[in-house]
């Protein structure tokens, strides 16, 4: 009867909004709980819900999910492509928040990466990567060949103009000069030759690069 009573409450519980979830989690500790539980129950559709609760969380209130880092991380391991790009999307922003939340959030990200079936997946771990990356000048440089080699490999995709926008952030954060100047050579000839959002983005990440001359910034 209790179990019932608690399968109850939370299908009850998924089915709103998922912004008035995230805003019930964020004050009560218990809802939290029981959104982080359904991340892993055997229950599709729950899983699916509470990790759109989850993300809609992180992105008003990040700091709410700083202590749960190990239930994040163990999220992306789920078979469904949404449960694991809502909470790749979570911890990009709880990143902004602590980046250490996310150190145990790189390998499974890396494969997350490289999804066959789901772009949408590899966006969003991309974005992850180039948040994290943008922390500090080392974790620019652990993260820098994963970034490097997906711009090469998905230039031309849908998600190409999108996953720009991550380098912008890398760039334009606490990465190494390194870093920045192998980005800008990456997209020196989107630069020069794109058109449209891919070519304005590309120069904004050509810009970034150090001028010669300027003391390098070793990483941290």
């Amino acid at each position: 009867m209790v179990a019932q009573a608690k399968t109850s409450a939370l299908t009850e519980l998924l089915a709103r909004d998922k912004d008035d979830v995230a805003a019930h989690a964020a004050r009560n500790k218990k809802v939290l709980a029981s959104l982080l539980h359904a991340l892993s129950g055997e229950n599709r559709s729950q899983r699916v819900a509470a990790a759109r609760a989850v993300h809609s969380l992180a992105i008003h209130n990040p700091a709410v999910l700083k202590p749960y880092g190990a239930e994040l991380v163990d999220a992306l391991d789920r078979p469904e492509a949404q449960t694991r790009w809502e909470i790749l999307g979570a911890l990009e922003k709880v990143v902004a928040v602590d980046a250490r939340v996310a150190d145990k959030a790189i390998n499974p990200a890396t494969t997350a990466l490289h999804d066959a079936e789901s772009g949408v997946v590899r966006l969003a771990a991309f974005r992850l990567l180039a948040a994290y990356g943008a922390t500090t000048a080392r974790r620019s440089e652990k993260v820098w060949p994963l970034i490097n080699e997906a711009t090469r490999v998905y230039h031309g995709d849908p998600e190409f103009p999108a996953m720009l926008i991550g380098v912008i952030r890398l760039v334009s954060g606490e990465s190494s000069d390194a870093v920045k100047r192998e980005a800008a050579e990456r997209m020196s000839f989107d630069a020069e030759h794109a058109k449209g959002l891919i070519g304005q983005r590309a120069r904004r990440i050509v810009a970034c690069a150090p001028k010669k001359g300027r003391r390098k910034k070793k990483a941290e």
